[in-house]
């Protein structure tokens, strides 16, 4: 992609203003994006701990540290954390702001002051969830299912409402998002000619702005029967507990698209750079997002295979679960092709790219296992699901995230990591992380049931291993934030604009960027990832 832009020197976003003051009331999205990064590194570190807490607990067949209630509050903590405070806004709350605008040749997003307030709901969302941890903690898992989260502890509503305000956030973004790639594209730039990570971040944000209200309408529902003993979802009280189910999952499933299609649209970024190759099938990954993102609206039913529902409507989940998978294989094959007879260089985003093509495409396999009705009736509530789930999250959404961390990190910061150090953080993380997943599967098609923290030991060895495997893959991304957090200060100057030899906007520009991205708006005559 060619555009016309002079380059400015010195000044930058980071130190055109002093203060912390300036940074709270910024409207900058690339100052909001690095807001975003020190909080979602602070909640995935604080989320991680409670993982390595249930691990570390069940490291012996018998009760090690925790009694059950403490087992299932760090547990709930755990996912709720991780799901709705890290995987959820992190590419889009924290890459998507910082590169959107830079990659279509915009000075900032449509609503600046928007972009602003969403960073300010999601911390004041988990602040409120957080708080839960001081009356008791809550102890009915990440998914809050009713009738037992509309009768437990009262911190339920505390960690609902938190739930609730952090939705807003995942709104504004998304609705900010969509504006902004309509309206304030550069001249010349067609929807054919967006990065695909803009295509990503597009498809991404119907789901936030069309699936996250009805889980707001729901967690506002269940506050109101906790609150007010009106029966909605608690059966004693004339309410339906199922009809939580089809409201939460049909969120929570179009959800997983919200963590995973941005991460894809990483992988097509770094994966046609560090191949030095134009990408394979532009068309096809850029509409294969749309369609992931149409289809996650009707396969929520196959969370509920063992709720009661009729073996008809059970078909008919399990065909168009199955359907997902089509999209999805079509951007596995073309980044497989792109990277085919490509001049490959191994450096730490790509290496993260690897760990995702490799890690997602077990959790893609195995989530075939779980879309066949009867099979999924023997797995349903195993470790099976665990090994399945985390494979896709932590495998796809995050491995996608740290590889987007390290591509852009010379572009955010104007600084260069060790890449050593990088690399190394990107072999501790796959070693680790299969290392404490492969076991789960075998256990899960055994039949160990997820969420005890008891179990028989002839399940010992399996999770032992598992347990070591979850220290290894914590050191491993503990060393990449602290690789880019001690880089961010005391990292290299770098002073080119485009270090990875990329062909997208964001690489004209200066590193760091001036505060108005641009000292000229772009014209774009070509192509995106136009390799000669």
């Amino acid at each position: 992609m060619s555009a016309t832009d002079s380059h400015s020197h010195g000044g930058n976003y980071i130190n055109c203003e002093k203060g912390l003051w300036s940074w709270l009331t910024t409207i900058d999205h690339k100052r909001i994006a690095i807001m975003y990064f020190i909080a979602i590194m602070g909640f995935f570190l604080m989320g991680g701990l409670f993982a390595i807490l249930l691990r570390l607990e069940l490291l012996t067949p018998e009760p090690l540290f925790m009694t059950g209630d403490m087992y299932n509050r760090a547990m709930t903590l755990h996912g709720s954390i991780m799901v709705f405070m890290v995987i959820v806004p992190g590419v889009p709350a924290l890459l998507g702001n910082f590169a959107l605008p830079l990659m279509i040749g915009a000075k900032d997003v449509a609503f600046p002051k928007l972009n602003l307030a969403s960073w300010y709901c999601l911390m004041i969302g988990a602040f409120i969830a957080i708080l839960s941890l001081f009356w008791g903690g809550v102890d009915t898992g990440w998914t809050f299912y009713t009738p037992y989260s509309a009768r437990s502890a009262d911190a339920v509503t505390m960690v609902v409402l938190g739930a609730f305000v952090m939705g807003f956030s995942s709104i504004l973004t998304g609705l900010n998002f969509i504006v902004t790639i309509h309206k304030l594209r550069a001249p010349g730039m067609t929807m054919m000619k967006m990065p695909l990570f803009v295509w990503s971040l597009y498809s991404t944000a119907i789901i936030q702005v069309i699936a996250t209200p009805v889980l707001g309408i729901t967690l506002l529902l269940l506050v109101f029967e906790r609150t007010f003993g009106v029966g909605i979802f608690d059966a004693s009280l004339g309410g339906d507990p199922v009809l939580f189910q089809h409201f939460f999952w049909f969120y929570s499933h179009p959800a997983v698209y919200i963590m995973i299609i941005p991460a894809m649209g990483i992988i097509s970024e770094v994966i046609a750079t560090f191949s030095q190759k134009t990408i394979f099938g532009y068309r096809a990954i850029a509409f294969s997002s749309l369609a992931i993102s149409a289809i996650s609206f009707l396969v929520w039913g196959h969370h509920m295979f063992v709720s009661g529902q009729s073996a008809f409507a059970g078909s008919i989940f399990s065909i168009l679960t199955m359907l997902v998978g089509v999209p999805t294989a079509i951007k596995l094959f073309n980044w497989v092709s792109t990277m085919y007879k490509g001049r490959v260089k191994l450096d730490t985003p790509m290496l993260y790219a690897i760990n995702f093509l490799a890690l997602f495409t077990i959790g893609g396999l195995t989530g075939l296992f779980l879309a066949a009705f009867n099979i999924d009736v023997h797995l349903h509530d195993t470790y099976f699901v665990v090994a399945h789930f985390h494979y896709t999250m932590l495998g796809g959404a995050l491995m996608g995230f740290f590889a987007g961390l390290f591509y852009w990190f010379p572009k955010m910061t104007g600084k260069k990591y060790n890449e050593l150090h990088g690399r190394i953080s990107a072999i501790l993380t796959f070693v680790g992380f299969n290392l404490t997943f492969i076991p789960q599967f075998i256990m899960g098609s055994q039949g160990m049931p997820r969420r005890y923290h008891t179990y028989d030991g002839v399940f010992a060895p399996f999770h032992l291993t598992s347990t070591i495997g979850s220290w290894i893959v914590a050191a491993g991304f503990i060393f990449a934030i602290y690789i880019m957090v001690r880089d961010m200060f005391k990292g290299e100057d770098c002073t080119e604009p485009n270090p990875w030899g990329s062909t997208t906007l964001e690489w004209t520009v200066q590193s760091p960027p001036i505060h108005e991205n641009f000292e000229k708006i772009p014209t774009v005559t070509g192509r995106p990832y136009e390799y000669r």
